[in-house]
């Protein structure tokens, strides 16, 4: 996976991530954020696509994969979308980027989007796969959706119940939720199958990823609510599954319009894992949409290696 890409430990802000990074040096920053419960191998098949005509950065969330796990708190506030937000801010610069492209995907999405609302001045356009706003669909939640995605109420609990059940047997409670998810098939490769299983065996990440879903039904919110109806200006493309949680209990693009003023989107042919389902088409409608909606676009219109 990932080749010629450099592997790297940068230090964001209260946090040291992983990264992998590669692609032209005079091309457009892009991040890639991954979700729950995985690493930034999930972008195993779009980054290198994406690496002949952008600068893609894919770094392991705080709390995930080979990233630091800090300390948490009673507020679970070192695990917000904020607190994680301002580490790939500081990743970034780091790296020479000032100002980027995102694209993300669960729980790297709810990152993403509070990243936009935080630090507007950096964020050029994003691409948000298979959510739509965590306020919103909390406050939506139907018996229906609970059901369906039940991880998000179990993971939520008081510590150390869920720690411990997952702790049990990792490796089953992995596969028995991603494959249920993904429609019964396994759309991952092996190696990086091999890759999430063994950074979820860690205790340090199964707490640190029940404390990321902690922070999203308190200090997250809480964070929403003082927005003050702020709503995101740059270009926002939103795809969701067709086969999914968004699509069966959302209105998503309505629950979007809600928060951001430029948001466009749909529902795709795929299940939650759609960049590893579908890397191709998910690669090209990030390029196409960045090219089109972007100040960069007359750079990567005379791009020869554009998608």
């Amino acid at each position: 996976m990932f080749q010629n890409f450099v592997e790297e430990n940068i230090r964001g802000d209260g946090a040291t991530l992983f990264v992998r990074h590669a692609g032209p040096r005079d091309a457009p920053p892009i991040v890639l954020l991954h979700g729950y419960p995985q690493t930034s191998a999930m972008w195993h098949g779009v980054a290198p696509i994406l690496a002949s005509s952008y600068q893609v950065v894919c770094p392991d969330l705080r709390g995930y994969g080979r990233s630091e796990k800090p300390a948490s708190d009673p507020t679970h506030s070192p695990y917000s979308k904020r607190a994680m937000a301002k580490d790939i801010v500081a990743v970034m610069n780091h790296l020479g980027h000032e100002k980027f492209l995102i694209g993300a995907h669960d729980r790297g999405a709810r990152v993403a989007h509070r990243l936009a609302l935080d630090h507007p001045d950096n964020v050029e356009a994003m691409v948000l796969l298979d959510i739509a706003p965590t306020r919103e669909m909390f406050a939506e939640t139907s018996a229906n959706f609970a059901y369906t995605y039940w991880h998000w109420f179990f993971l939520a609990q008081p510590q150390p119940l869920p720690e411990k059940a997952i702790a049990a047997d990792p490796e089953s409670f992995w596969k028995l939720k991603c494959i249920n998810q993904a429609r019964g098939e396994n759309p991952f490769s092996e190696d990086a199958l091999e890759e999430y299983l063994t950074a979820f065996k860690e205790q340090d990440t199964i707490h640190s990823s029940c404390e990321d879903y902690r922070a999203a039904a308190s200090i997250d919110i809480e964070h929403d609510n003082a927005d003050g109806g702020k709503k995101l200006e740059m270009p926002l493309l939103v795809l969701w599954a067709k086969f999914g949680v968004i699509e069966n209990c959302f209105k998503a693009l309505d629950l979007w319009r809600l928060r951001a003023d430029r948001v466009e989107g749909e529902a795709i042919d795929a299940t939650h894992y759609m960049a590893e389902e579908i890397p191709i088409d998910i690669a090209k409608r990030m390029s196409d949409f960045f090219r089109l909606n972007t100040n960069y676009t007359r750079k990567l219109l005379n791009d020869p290696y554009s998608l």
